[in-house]
């Protein structure tokens, strides 16, 4: 199956099995990303961030280029789980409430200002990592 983008219309694909039996990845582009990667440039980024499923809320931090009127950083680098809830969903899986959580997730920093180069590149790139994951449904955050 391949995934195909649309400027008018987003694909929309119905719910086929119960929450209890999905494996969920997280997709953000709130700029959130590991400690030990790479941070976003703020003057502008196109690339992603791959987040090993085991990552540790603590290890987390976030680098976004939007003014902070748009996007207030603050509360995301106290609190991973406001932009990326690694930790809520953990706890709906422990819970049986959701079947699992990716073997790992994407993030990537909005507000990027190369539209062209995402659109082309990036986009396609991280539709085909979810492609290739055993990830059921995915869920979209952003800062």
């Amino acid at each position: 199956m391949s995934l195909s983008l649309s400027r008018k219309t987003i694909p929309y694909t119905p719910v086929t099995r119960p929450l209890s039996e999905t494996t969920l990845m997280v997709v953000s582009t709130a700029g959130a990303h590991l400690t030990t990667q790479e941070p976003f440039n703020t003057a502008g980024d196109a690339s992603y961030r791959v987040i090993p499923g085991d990552a540790h809320s603590s290890d987390f931090t976030v680098t976004h280029g939007a003014p902070k009127e748009h996007y207030n950083t603050d509360e995301p680098k106290r609190d991973i789980n406001t932009i990326f809830p690694i930790d809520r969903l953990r706890e709906l899986v422990e819970t049986g409430f959701l079947g699992g959580l990716a073997e790992k997730h994407l993030t990537m920093m909005g507000y990027a200002m190369r539209l062209n180069q995402i659109n082309q590149e990036t986009v396609p790139a991280i539709a085909n990592e979810v492609e290739k994951s055993r990830a059921d449904a995915v869920l979209l955050t952003a800062g």
